[in-house]
């Protein structure tokens, strides 16, 4: 139930006035019926007594002006309900679509290198959008059936209480099947998160721009395609079957509320053929029968719906849920104005789930005035390092020191300002040139991009396009210009010395640019080297 309250209290967060008329208009929708029934009630009986008694034949009139009353605002509330129920469905999945994204952003990097993450992030995001609405329709529907019910329930226990009974046992054993297929499905879908997952990849791989090239060089579209398809028969069989066990019981349900209706109109025509019943009184009791029927049905969706949603609603809380590691210290240092030395003593690391470690009692100083090299071969751990100057990970033993102090001891945010960094598998973004730049300082956007650019020769790759600086890059969007890796991996060092840090990582910095700007580049770190901390990362 905790759950369900706390969607419930998100939906209202995202918009309160349109919460509050969500609950106003179901409240309406429940009572306009049973007013309309009432008045049918009436209708009947004057149209009865001007036939038998011969007065007025117009005396039924004000009768039929109030369930046309009643009709159109039932219309205008359902109107507006739409229209209010549209607006609150948008508010919330940009309200929900921002806490996914909040969320995600606050989790250590060492969460997305194991599957159980992915899985738990896959079923958050599969209901974040839907479920904590679905959950304020569930308990509107229930709380307007209750209403409904309860209307009904008066105006038949006053004929008699065995319809009651009736109507509420016909319908046991519909509530019965809808709570266990909720859980069935719902079991269902957590069991095979890691298939339904693996549709999704196979889906993007046949559809994805970077995959196109070797999906076409290699012929591989046929071969996924195959397993997306063998994939997605295993899912619909399974789910094909549970459906069909669901079905029969629906029937089953179906004959028993059929065969309740016909004892109760048996009973209520016994009444009116004695004259316990008036005509007015028999349809009146006869349609609120049927409607108590519906609006059982209704309560029993509602509540079966609410069961269904605190399932699912679960995977969005479990990944809410989840809490960070590499937190802000307690009691944190401020950051010296200026960084001299950087040292990594004694680390010893290992990613999350592997059984071997990559730096085993790993020591490095890097220096103002010089560059420091990391030349290995790939899987050294040499990408690693970076991750931990960053503090993107903390190592399982050893320290990261900054001018000799655990760089632990310092806030997140003041400590990441620090370092400028390229990394191996660099970012295009499909923004404008400038950018893609400017994103190395975003707490100054307005900062001239053209000097980091110019340091970097990314101002030749910007010069060399339609609109300069302000071209849009990659082929994402309309008008979008593609470069070379080259020119990419230009912008991506420009965005590193645009955020004018004290601290240079760099990545593989050279492994796409020509000769000339390899020149260039080298040329720049001898200037930078002299007031910064620079370490290189290149293959041995």
């Amino acid at each position: 139930m905790k759950n369900l309250w706390q969607a419930l209290l998100m939906v209202r967060q995202c918009d309160r006035g349109a919460f509050r008329r969500r609950v106003l208009y179901v409240l309406l929708q429940s009572l306009l019926p049973l007013v309309n029934l009432y008045l049918l009630k009436l209708l009947v009986d004057s149209v009865t007594a001007s036939i038998q008694d011969g007065a007025s034949a117009y005396s039924f009139l004000p009768y039929l002006l109030g369930m046309t009353a009643v009709f159109l605002t039932n219309r205008v509330v359902s109107a507006l309900d739409r229209v209010n129920n549209d607006l609150l469905s948008q508010r919330l999945t940009d309200y929900m679509s921002d806490i996914i994204q909040r969320q995600a952003a606050r989790l250590d990097l060492s969460y997305y290198d194991t599957p159980a993450y992915h899985d738990t992030f896959h079923r958050a995001q599969q209901e974040s959008a839907s479920r904590p609405l679905a959950i304020l329709n569930s308990f509107m529907a229930v709380g307007g059936a209750v209403v409904s019910v309860a209307g009904v329930t008066l105006m038949l226990a006053g004929a008699s209480w065995l319809t009651v009974v009736v109507m509420v046992l016909a319908v046991l054993p519909s509530f019965v099947v809808r709570l266990r297929k909720a859980k069935r499905i719902y079991d269902f879908r957590r069991q095979n998160t890691q298939l339904y997952r693996r549709t999704a990849y196979y889906a993007h791989l046949l559809t994805s721009r970077e995959a196109a090239k070797e999906m076409r060089t290699y012929r591989l579209a046929p071969h996924f395609r195959r397993l997306f398809v063998e994939a997605r028969r295993r899912l619909v069989s399974r789910l094909l079957a549970i459906s069909r066990r669901i079905g029969i019981a629906d029937i089953l349900c179906g004959i028993v509320e059929a065969a309740a209706m016909l004892l109760v109109v048996w009973l209520l025509a016994a009444r009116a053929f004695s004259g316990v019943l008036s005509v007015g009184s028999f349809v009146m009791l006869f349609e609120a029968f049927r409607r108590g029927q519906g609006y059982l049905t209704a309560l029993v969706a509602g509540i079966a719906g609410l069961y269904d949603n605190r399932l699912f609603v679960g995977n969005l809380f479990e990944f809410l849920h989840l809490q960070p590691s590499i937190l802000d210290p307690s009691e944190p240092l401020p950051l010296p104005d200026r960084i001299d030395e950087i040292e990594l003593r004694d680390v010893t690391f290992r990613y999350p789930g592997m059984q071997r470690d990559v730096l085993h009692r790993f020591n490095l100083k890097a220096r103002v005035g010089e560059v420091t090299r990391l030349d290995a071969e790939n899987g050294y751990g040499k990408s690693t390092v970076v991750k931990l100057l960053l503090r993107l990970y903390d190592p399982q033993q050893g320290l990261v020191l900054l001018n000799g102090i655990d760089i632990r001891r310092f806030p997140l945010d003041d400590l990441r300002r620090r370092f400028g960094v390229l990394f191996q598998d660099f970012m295009r973004f499909a923004c404008t040139a400038a950018e893609n730049i400017a994103f190395g300082n975003i707490d100054h956007p307005d900062n001239p991009v053209q000097h980091a650019a110019s340091l970097s020769g990314a101002d030749r790759v910007a010069q060399a396009q339609t609109d300069g600086y302000q071209t849009l890059l990659g082929r994402t969007f309309d008008g979008g210009q593609e470069l070379s890796m080259g020119q990419w991996q230009r912008l991506a060092l420009a965005r590193a010395l645009q955020s004018d840090a004290p601290v240079l990582l760099l990545d593989e910095p050279v492994a796409w640019i020509d000769v000339a700007a390899r020149r260039q580049f080298y040329t720049t770190l001898q200037q930078l080297k002299q007031h910064k901390i620079i370490i290189m990362i290149t293959h041995a």
